[in-house]
């Protein structure tokens, strides 16, 4: 790392942390030649490949807005929608590493939303899945339903009521 002050290679970290929910480092330095203290900020980068094979950083913002129009008129706070780009981001790096075809982002975002605010999930998946007719929109609204009921039900074997 170059001293912003002399140019020098050489330096020690004298101090490091996490921040932006851990996706980045913060290093303090210290130069070994003329002692002057620098900082620097060590990310990883997640690269999203588009359609046409083109490839740019991902971008937390590009999430949270198109979420935010899904949820427009809702009860969602920007907490809650920071929250859930900061989970897209993690699924997608966990299940792609350091590239990610942007279909698997929007497919990303689908679960966590349908947990945040099931209208805004009808909303976003039928831009998303392209949705045609009513029919779309019963079959979505039936596969929130069975969703539900599952998260409702009992885990198999639970036996607790037979206590």
């Amino acid at each position: 790392m170059l001293c912003p002050s002399c140019n020098s290679e050489s330096s020690r970290v004298v101090d490091s942390r996490s921040i932006e929910m851990g996706v980045s480092i913060r290093r303090r330095r210290e130069c070994s030649e003329c002692q002057t203290r620098f900082t620097t900020i060590e990310r990883s980068v997640l690269l999203v490949v588009k359609r046409n094979g083109v490839t740019e950083e991902f971008s937390r913002e590009k999430v949270i807005k198109g979420v935010r129009r899904a949820c427009q008129g809702r009860d969602v706070s920007d907490d809650a929608l920071k929250r859930l780009a900061h989970e897209v981001e993690q699924a997608v790096r966990v299940a792609h590493g350091s590239q990610v075809p942007a279909n698997q982002i929007g497919l990303a975002i689908l679960d966590p939303l349908r947990t945040l605010d099931e209208v805004a999930y009808l909303r976003f998946a039928s831009v998303y899945k392209s949705f045609n007719c009513a029919e779309d929109f019963e079959q979505e609204i039936e596969s929130l339903r069975a969703h539900r009921q599952a998260l409702a039900a009992p885990p198999v074997g639970d036996n607790s009521e037979d206590n």
